[in-house]
């Protein structure tokens, strides 16, 4: 199955996965296939979220054009929060309200369950589990016999932080859709790659230039305060030697003087 296209995606080396620059470029066009399980991995919770909610508009859309088109009713139901099709699932609240460290095998058993059911608007429901990394174990594995044979009403989004906690198994049954973080971060940032935009004429010509102007870090003559530091150092040090002899030459006579001394009471 082809990648969707989109403007700032790029295609790994793996046949069914993208690397996504911009994940709110996600577009279908007419003719693709939608996947039926998609892992959506990025750093970035917000983005993964809006992929998540991007996915799940096209898997629903009724336009014979680009998916989704953001007008039909179900991407408006989507993009509101209020599709009855739209299923999310998150580690549920334990007792004190705080969020629990794993998804459970029980929260996975309901979706298997509630997949069985017809969908009350759209072709298919959508599945959309966040933090898709925390499912233990058991969870995975009663998730991976969902994808092995999905009910043909039923589709499924895994959004993960870290998707190499996932099963190998269960990567292998969707198509994974990863954000080129260190791009999006540095771009976010306003940070340039290293070496980017200079070619390496003019990266050593600016080295060159560090040199000439004393730079240390780019191997030119250190500057004076450095070359102060290190005057004071060999004083120290040279002083700390005339010290150090003198206290031997000390300690040489005065076993000498000791034992005249003894000698000078033995005779009186």
């Amino acid at each position: 199955m082809p990648c969707p296209r989109a403007s700032e995606w790029l295609l790994t080396s793996a046949e069914e996965n993208c690397t996504i620059k911009g994940m709110d470029k996600l577009v279908f066009r007419p003719g693709e296939r939608v996947s039926h399980a998609y892992i959506v991995a990025s750093a970035s919770e917000e983005a993964r979220r809006g992929t998540a909610l991007r996915l799940a508009a096209a898997m629903l859309c009724e336009s014979s054009g680009d998916r989704p088109c953001g007008d039909c009713r179900h991407c408006r139901k989507v993009f509101s929060g209020i599709h009855p099709d739209v299923v999310s699932v998150a580690p549920a609240l334990d007792d004190k309200g705080r969020k629990r460290r794993e998804i459970l095998v029980e929260q996975v058993r309901f979706i298997s369950a509630d997949a069985q059911v017809m969908p009350n608007e759209a072709r298919v429901k959508v599945y959309a589990i966040h933090d898709a990394e925390r499912m233990n174990a058991a969870a995975q594995n009663a998730l991976l016999k969902l994808l092995e044979e999905p009910p043909a009403s039923a589709a499924f989004i895994l959004c993960a932080s870290n998707p190499a906690l996932l099963l190998p198994t269960v990567r292998s049954r969707c198509v994974l859709l990863r954000q080129n973080a260190d791009e999006a971060g540095a771009a976010r940032l306003g940070i340039r790659p290293r070496g980017h935009g200079w070619p390496a004429r003019l990266r050593h010509a600016r080295r060159r230039q560090g040199r000439a102007r004393g730079h240390p870090a780019r191997g030119g003559p250190r500057p004076a305060a450095a070359q102060a530091l290190r005057r004071i150092g060999r004083a120290f040090r040279e002083m700390l030697r005339h010290a150090q002899a003198q206290h031997r030459r000390q300690a040489r006579v005065r076993p000498h003087s000791c034992v005249r001394g003894k000698e000078m009471r033995k005779l009186n």
